[in-house]
This record gives structure tokens, C-alpha cells and sequence, in this order.
């Protein structure tokens, strides 16, 4: 298989480290959180009920376009990432020379809602999902798919939409 890149965004609550994890473990790609790469000072002002700035994403977008270029020079990578505005997904797909596929996990409002309550130690509040969704342009293109169904369900689709 020749190196790709996926992402696998959308707003918090969607599952995207979930389905990231499983579907690197069926694609034997190594997995990577975008959360991960977060400053400690985003973190914190997310964990305030403070929405981040373009300016506060600059850096976090960099690191992990360069996490992705690095991996490109391998056998891939699935990333999570919200890449929430078509701007942050011209960042995180610069100078990658492999496929790139964007894997947008869609929910309702009530859905994400109820999972981001149900999370715990996680950073982000639900107070903040009406700012994400605000700021949510969907790619085009994308494959788009409903987080109603089971985490198995989703990665067989993404896999499936994948080979076409």
C-alpha cells in the first residue's frame, strides 16, 4: 500500500479518536491525537469554556502538518484533528506530496451534546460545542460519515469509501 494520510475530523464529541484508533489498527497505520500537540496554555483556555482564536490554532495546525510530513516519508498515518475551517485544512495538508483523505464524522447536536457530558478528564466542555459547530465548514471534497452507527460500522465504511 502506498503512503496516505487521514484525518479524521469534525467537532468534539464525534468520536474522532475512537474511530482513529480503530481504524489504524485495521489499516496497520500508526495513529496520532491531534489533542495531543496542544500547548498547555490552549488546554487550559479550553478547559475554561474559552474558545480558541485562529491565532491560538497557528502553531497546533504547524505541528501537526509537520507530524504528517514526517509520516508521509513512511507508510502514513491516521490523525485526528477537528480542522474545522477549510484555512486549518490548507495548513494541515501543505507540502503533502501522498494522498490525503479527510474523514468527516457528521452528528447531530444532541448526539455530540450527550457524549461530550458523558467524558470525563477530557479538556474540552460541552459549552463549547456551539462555538465549534459555528466554525465547522465542511470539506469538499470529504467522506462524510453518520457517528449514529457503532464504531465498527464506521471504520468498515471509511475503509469501504476508502478503496473507491
Amino acid at each position: 500500500m502506498n503512503p496516505v494520510i487521514i484525518y479524521i475530523m469534525g467537532v468534539s464529541g464525534s468520536g474522532k479518536t475512537t474511530i482513529g484508533k480503530l481504524l489504524s489498527a485495521k489499516m496497520a497505520l500508526p495513529f496520532f491525537d491531534g489533542d495531543d500537540l496542544h500547548s498547555v496554555a490552549n488546554k487550559e483556555k479550553m478547559k475554561a469554556g474559552i474558545s480558541l482564536t485562529d491565532d491560538d490554532r497557528a502553531a497546533w495546525l504547524t505541528k501537526i502538518n509537520q507530524l504528517a510530513k514526517e509520516q508521509m516519508k513512511k507508510q502514513g498515518a491516521v490523525i485526528a484533528c477537528s480542522a474545522l475551517k477549510e484555512k486549518y485544512r490548507k495548513v494541515l495538508s501543505g507540502e503533502i506530496t501522498v494522498s490525503v483523505h479527510w474523514i468527516f464524522l457528521q452528528g447531530d447536536y444532541e448526539l455530540l451534546f450527550e457524549r461530550m457530558q458523558s467524558r470525563e478528564e477530557h479538556f474540552m466542555p460541552a459549552a463549547l460545542l456551539p462555538s465549534q459547530l459555528n466554525d465547522l465548514e465542511i470539506p469538499a471534497p470529504c467522506i462524510s460519515i453518520d457517528i449514529s452507527n457503532s464504531p465498527d460500522e464506521i471504520v468498515e465504511a471509511i475503509i469501504s469509501r476508502i478503496g473507491e
